[in-house]
């Protein structure tokens, strides 16, 4: 019996952890300066681990993404940097360019 629950307690630990942690951030964002120093080095580092997944991606691609070849992903890489630049330097909309060329580029060769 056991064995049964043992997954949906599991998805309410991780449920209780998660809106814990939310929690905790809603009640303290009020608090905080937004151009205090701390949250420019969170900034700081939420970008860098950015540019290191896609860089990672980039050279040493797992999955189906290696199944394409260089230029391929290199191009892809210039369409997002050139999106990125184009539209006011939106990450998202910049990372979402990159993902639309690396398929369309895949499609075509």
């Amino acid at each position: 019996m056991l064995d049964a629950l043992y997954p949906w307690l599991m998805v309410l630990a991780v449920a209780a952890i998660t809106f814990f942690w939310r929690a905790l951030g809603v009640a303290t964002a009020g608090r905080m300066k937004t151009e205090g120093a701390l949250l420019r080095w969170v900034t700081c580092v939420a970008y860098a681990m950015l540019a290191g997944l896609f860089t990672r991606m980039i050279l040493i691609p797992t999955g189906q993404l290696a199944e394409a070849p260089m230029a391929v992903r290199l191009a892809a890489v210039a369409v997002a940097v050139a999106v990125w630049w184009f539209v006011g330097r939106n990450v998202f909309v910049g990372a979402c360019a990159g993902v639309a060329a690396v398929i369309a580029l895949t499609m075509a060769f």
